[in-house]
């Protein structure tokens, strides 16, 4: 009796270890825990679509889950509480400028929510013919928002020795095509030309669809500071910039029409880009939301008073000569009033204070105290009405054309206007189709294949705001303050700035195009 009892005994025994064995292979294995949690948040996700609630799942650098069952538990490091407001990923600025060597921190995009900036605008770039060191040196560095960068065209002609030749020998010209797939090799997303400014100014048709070649070769997208913005030459630039569309695709950079008023004006441009599409040529475009532009006085220079004529000469031999040439070139810009000085001694004001403090007509002014190179600034040449049907255009997106030290408020404020005068005062635009043009839109375009959009497996690049409480707070008279609203700003999975207060800590990445072969 006893014996049977214990063989009884033995036997449950196995039989619960076998159970328990076996309830134990079933039970799911736990997922370690997130690093960030976003709870209930109203998500906007970039690509234009209807906003839903969901939480976020961080890990790492990238999302890892989006759960729209918000009754679900998760454990996570970090948890942010995100009932009522909006996420959205981090804005992409299509064209910036700034130095990320010497000012890396670029909390002024931080702060209207710019997570990426794409660097090497208008025709200028890091004078490397291997761009690889100087990507190296940011990434050491580690900026404050993820970088991408474009080789300048005017760059890559001093490099290779075309410098300010109005035609390149055959052998320069290859050397710049070399240096072109290099700098593609290298990582940077395309070329930007300037083709207002020398040396750009000196190209031709020749030069610049072979340099197109490269660029598609590459699938690489060509950005262009256009020839003329003028109201009566908007139309030839953009078809000279066309033109280059049947090798790669090209983009408008801070497209606008000087002098140009009211939307039908405006939809007569769109127009002839729409057509364009229409026979298959890929074109885009970015705007910033301001009616002033900015850029160095040498814009208002003859280009034979520019590099590489010497100036000092053409003050002597041309004098009258360019002196009744700024008259007209101001008069035409609505007068010395609507020209305010960026840089230099008489930063912050405009040229006609200057011109009654030094007691001196304006023309007078620009040739002797100022000069071609001496100063940058704003000017009041555009108009709101037509800007802002430009803005209204699917194909167009939001840039800044700014940086932290430029004396414009763009540098400081272009995104966060975009939310609180296009779509919360004006209601110009829905928040939707504004976050699309300032994430998914400008990310497709550029070729960042896992940023702009708010998806699984997408790099964790993600702003939580309410759109009532986003302000732009830079002017032209203090262009330096920060944008305000953004609660939380998170680059690559870490939180880098909340309500006001940064990290010390910078999150930014240099980032580097994988070089495909077009089709």
């Amino acid at each position: 009796m006893i014996k049977r009892t214990k063989t009884a005994r033995q036997l449950l025994a196995l039989i619960l270890l076998h159970v328990l064995f076996s309830s134990c292979q079933r039970i799911p294995k736990q997922e370690s825990a997130y690093d960030l949690l976003i709870e209930k948040a109203t998500v906007l996700d970039g690509s234009g679509s209807s906003p839903f609630i969901a939480n976020l799942l961080v890990r790492g650098d990238s999302i890892a889950r989006i759960d729209r069952d918000t009754t679900n538990s998760y454990a996570a490091r970090q948890r942010i509480g995100a009932r009522g407001l909006v996420v959205t990923p981090g804005f992409v600025d299509t064209h910036a400028h700034g130095d990320p060597l010497a000012t890396p921190a670029f909390q002024n995009f931080l702060a209207m929510g710019v997570t990426t900036i794409c660097l090497g605008q208008d025709g200028f770039s890091p004078e490397h013919e291997d761009l690889r060191v100087w990507m190296d040196s940011v990434s050491t560095k580690r900026p404050g928002v993820n970088v991408a960068l474009f080789a300048g065209h005017g760059t890559l002609r001093l490099l290779s020795g075309v410098g300010y030749d109005s035609v390149p020998a055959a052998g320069k010209l290859q050397a710049m095509d070399k240096l072109l797939m290099r700098a593609m090799e290298a990582g940077c997303f395309g070329l930007s030309t300037g083709l207002e400014y020398t040396p750009g100014y000196f190209a031709d048709s020749t030069e610049l669809n072979s340099l197109a070649k490269t660029v598609g070769a590459a699938g690489g997208l060509l950005m262009s500071h256009m020839r003329n913005e003028d109201d009566e030459a908007i139309e030839t630039s953009i078809r000279e910039l066309l033109a280059q569309g049947q090798y790669c695709p090209v983009h408008v950079s801070h497209l606008k029409v000087v002098y140009g008023k009211g939307r039908q004006r405006a939809q007569q441009v769109l127009h002839l880009l729409d057509s364009a599409r229409r026979q298959g040529i890929k074109v885009t475009a970015d705007f910033y939301p301001y009616t002033a532009s900015y850029t160095g006085i040498a814009i208002l220079f003859p280009e034979w008073a520019q590099q590489p004529y010497d100036y000092q000469t053409v003050l002597h031999t041309r004098r009258n000569e360019l002196g009744a040439y700024l008259r007209n070139r101001i008069a035409r810009r609505n007068g010395p009033e609507a020209t305010l000085i960026g840089s230099g001694p008489y930063k912050g004001k405009t040229l006609a204070q200057v011109a009654q403090e030094l007691n001196r007509p304006f023309e007078e002014v620009l040739m002797d105290n100022i000069g071609p190179y001496g100063a940058g600034g704003a000017y009041f040449v555009m108009d709101e009405a037509l800007q802002e049907a430009l803005l209204q255009d699917p194909q167009v997106m939001v840039c800044t054309d700014g940086s932290p030290t430029m004396h414009h408020p763009r540098g400081y404020g272009a995104f966060a206007r975009i939310i609180e005068k296009y779509v919360v005062g004006k209601q110009t635009l829905p928040l939707a189709e504004a976050i699309r043009k300032m994430t998914g839109l400008p990310a497709q375009t550029i070729g960042l294949t896992d940023r702009g959009l708010i998806k699984t497996g997408y790099k964790a690049d993600l702003l939580l705001f309410d759109p009532a409480e986003i302000r732009e707070n830079a002017t032209y008279e203090a262009p330096h303050q920060p944008a305000s609203g953004f609660r939380y700003v998170i680059v690559n999975g870490q939180v880098v700035k909340e309500d006001d207060r940064f990290s010390p800590k910078r999150a930014g990445q240099m980032l580097r195009k994988q070089m495909q072969k077009a089709l």
